[in-house]
């Protein structure tokens, strides 16, 4: 008696970067190829999109994933999400003011008052 992993054939894998997040357990993986155009030769860029089950609710938009060929889960779903290769990179939402700005960003009027203030400083304390 045969088990049921030799009777299976080989599946599909593929990587591709989460593109959408299109509902509970369901995101959208982009894979972009190059291909030439088939008159004039010219290397085109191409992509394809698949809808793949994400059954953990475990990716964001921008990371990147390996996906596998699954039974038919949906009306579109035919892949499943197997892990994540790379988290997308994200930025904390903090809040920046005028002032935040002013201190990191130098000027001409910041450049002239710390040029003027140590040349006053030195006089004051002697």
């Amino acid at each position: 008696m045969s088990t049921a992993t030799e009777g299976r054939t080989k599946r599909k894998t593929q990587f591709g970067f989460v593109s959408s997040r299109s509902g509970d357990k369901s995101v959208k993986v982009t894979i972009d190829y190059k291909t030439p155009h088939p008159l004039y030769q010219k290397v085109v860029k191409r992509q394809t999109v698949l809808h793949v089950h994400d059954e953990k609710n475990e990716t964001k938009v921008g990371d990147k994933v390996e996906v596998m060929e699954t039974r038919p889960i949906s009306r579109l779903k035919r892949w499943r999400v197997v892990s994540v290769v790379q988290k997308a990179v994200t930025a904390e939402g903090t809040a920046v003011t005028e002032s935040d700005v002013a201190a990191a960003v130098p000027t001409k009027t910041t450049k002239a008052n710390e040029a003027a203030a140590p040349a006053t400083e030195p006089t004051a304390k002697a």
